[in-house]
This record gives structure tokens, C-alpha cells and sequence, in this order.
């Protein structure tokens, strides 16, 4: 039996919960923890015709600024090469797509505040190819 580091336990009941929250906002689910050598995509969902790359950040606390400080530039341009990759892998390159980034914060013990910034990143499609 393997026992998962609290942390990490965490991490995957925040994933399961953005979940639950783009699929009650009508985004439909394509993809959800992608590894490549690259890294890891948390979620790719579609909103309408959109395909949406999310990275999910979930903290127990605000402190030192909360979990959008965890999505930094370097951060940013590793996610842009694993969207650019999840592209050329199926073919989709001409989709139109964004970054989303999903913030959960515990406020008590059994409950998450969740905060959706969508196009958290301007991207260009030439640094998608």
C-alpha cells in the first residue's frame, strides 16, 4: 500500500475540485494530468470552441502572496511548450486557445475558495509553433 505525501494529497482533491467547477461553468473536459518530459498539464478543456490549457494552484494559506505567485514567467513559457506539444500531437495547431489558471485556497478544513482567472497569460500563436 502506498501512502501519498498530505501535500500532494492535496494538490489531487484541488485538480478534482477545478473540475467540478469548469464542468458546472459548461466546459467540457479533453484531457486532465498529461505528463510528457516537458512537465504536466493539469487540464485541457474546451469552452465552446476554445481550447483551454489550466493550470491548477491549490495552498492551504495566503501566505507569501498565495498561489497565482506559483505561475511565474518561467512557469508560464513551460506551459507553452507543453500546449504547444498537445497541439502538434493532434494536429491542432489552428485551434484557437487560451491559458486559464485556477486558484484554490483552503478557508476552513473541508472547504476551498476557488478563483478562475481566464486568459491568466497573453500567448502568441507564433509561440505556439
Amino acid at each position: 500500500m502506498r501512502i501519498l505525501d498530505p501535500r500532494r494529497l492535496f494538490g489531487q482533491e484541488g485538480e478534482a475540485e477545478a473540475e467540478r467547477y469548469l464542468r458546472r461553468k459548461g466546459y467540457r473536459i479533453v484531457a486532465r494530468k498529461l505528463r510528457s518530459s516537458l512537465g504536466e498539464l493539469d487540464l485541457v478543456a474546451e469552452d465552446g470552441k476554445v481550447l483551454v490549457f489550466i493550470e491548477v494552484k491549490a495552498r492551504r494559506t495566503g501566505q507569501f502572496g498565495g498561489a497565482i505567485h506559483a505561475v511565474h514567467r518561467q512557469k508560464q513559457q513551460k506551459l507553452v511548450r507543453l500546449a504547444s506539444q498537445f497541439l502538434a500531437q493532434r494536429h491542432w495547431m489552428e485551434r484557437s486557445s487560451r491559458f486559464d489558471v485556477i486558484l484554490l485556497e483552503a478557508t476552513t478544513a473541508t472547504s476551498l475558495k476557488v478563483q478562475h482567472i481566464q486568459n491568466a497569460f497573453e500567448v502568441s500563436s507564433d509561440d505556439l509553433h
